[in-house]
């Protein structure tokens, strides 16, 4: 199996091993990250790690927001973690035909 830092890599991953004769999902599973529209496009549909986006780009700003924030007669801003949950989206090129 192959996890990829990325669709894009995962894709070249997938164009190469069918250059190679390599069957995915059968001989070499292939996962890639971030869930790029094309992922579900490709020739073997791409098993790939989604982020939630949308939400990561408002707590991004409500972060920054706060940061920024002067607050008279409080103590100082408090810096917070923030973890986000990702979502696997299960496609062909992790599952081999039983």
């Amino acid at each position: 199996a192959v996890f990829c830092a990325n669709d894009l890599l995962a894709l070249g991953v997938l164009q190469a091993m069918y250059a190679a004769g390599v069957v995915v999902p059968d001989d070499l599973a292939i996962v890639g990250y971030d869930d790029i529209e094309f992922a579900a496009a490709a020739a073997v549909p791409l098993t790939s790690v989604r982020q939630p986006a949308i939400t990561m780009g408002a707590m991004a700003a409500d972060l920054l927001l706060e940061e920024t924030e002067e607050r008279e007669g409080q103590a100082a801003h408090q810096h917070r973690r923030v973890v986000l949950q990702p979502e696997l989206v299960v496609r062909r090129s992790s599952l081999a035909a039983r």
